[in-house]
């Protein structure tokens, strides 16, 4: 049997488990990798928004990432909230010490609930310091908006262009994330980077359970490009498992606001088989 691969998530807590850190390390565990993490902030935060957020000290999140590195072999690195620009330029700093692998940058914004994540001043950070770095940035259309300076894309041919001028920042793929196309009944992603474009289609699930879904679709690409597979691959493998689990999401029962996907739906469906 082959060495199980690691992957690193350096990003904010949920104390509701169903985004941040918590749905990173979940997805990472249920697609077959073994997670590390980084915290760079905990959130006071269930179903229904976040009430605190107490940033992560700076020399606090080096000393994480330094004892990661230094000692466990790491084959991707997810990065997700960061807060502040300092923080952006602390973990930019911290990939680069280190030659992280694999970088997948999910640039977190605003929560599910709406509340907002990252200061409006790090963003031209988030975008100079890390973007350039990523072998794959996940932003949906409100943060392809921030990134850019630029209206939130309404169409697929907006869709479009504002993922080529993401992709002239400097990442070497760019998966435009299309869920707010609420007119759209396919959910439809676009990667771009090497080769053509590519769009990637789910059917939407009528539920309000979808909270992580960001994270745990970077999370999974990030699993995936750690186990071997090329980008292309890799996003497509978790596109359609995160469609599985938002499709198993009513299954759970969890807060009473926008509850998590289920990150581990194929395994308690088979221990669920076993059982019976």
């Amino acid at each position: 049997m082959s060495n199980i691969a690691n992957v690193l998530t350096i990003a904010g807590s949920d104390s509701g488990g169903g985004a941040g850190i918590q749905a990173d390390l979940k997805t990472m565990s249920a697609l077959g990798t073994f997670g590390c993490s980084v915290l760079t902030a905990l959130t006071a935060q269930n179903t229904r928004g976040v009430t605190a957020i107490h940033a992560v000290p700076l020399d606090f999140v080096r000393a994480q990432m330094a004892a990661v590195f230094s000692d466990i072999e790491i084959a991707a690195t997810k990065i997700g909230m960061l807060a502040s620009a300092d923080l952006v330029q602390t973990v930019a700093e911290g990939l680069e010490a280190h030659r992280a692998r694999n970088v997948v940058l999910d640039p977190v914004m605003v929560a599910k609930s709406g509340d907002r994540l990252l200061a409006a001043d790090a963003v031209s950070a988030l975008r100079e310091h890390l973007v350039p770095r990523a072998e794959v940035i996940t932003p949906n259309l409100p943060e392809v908006a921030d990134l850019l300076e630029r209206p939130e894309p309404k169409s697929r041919s907006e869709m479009r262009a504002a993922g080529e001028h993401l992709l002239a920042l400097g990442p070497r793929h760019v998966l435009v994330k299309g869920g707010h196309l609420s007119d759209d009944p396919t959910s439809p992603d676009l990667l771009l980077g090497a080769g053509p474009p590519q769009w990637l289609e789910a059917p939407r699930t009528a539920t309000r359970n979808t909270h992580g879904t960001g994270c745990s679709l970077s999370s999974a690409i990030a699993a995936h490009l750690a186990r071997g597979l090329p980008v292309i691959e890799a996003v497509h493998a978790a596109k359609a498992w995160v469609a599985a689990a938002i499709a198993r999401a009513d299954d759970l029962d969890v807060g009473h606001g926008s509850g998590p996907i289920h990150h581990f739906h194929a395994l308690w469906e088979r221990l669920d088989k076993e059982e019976s």
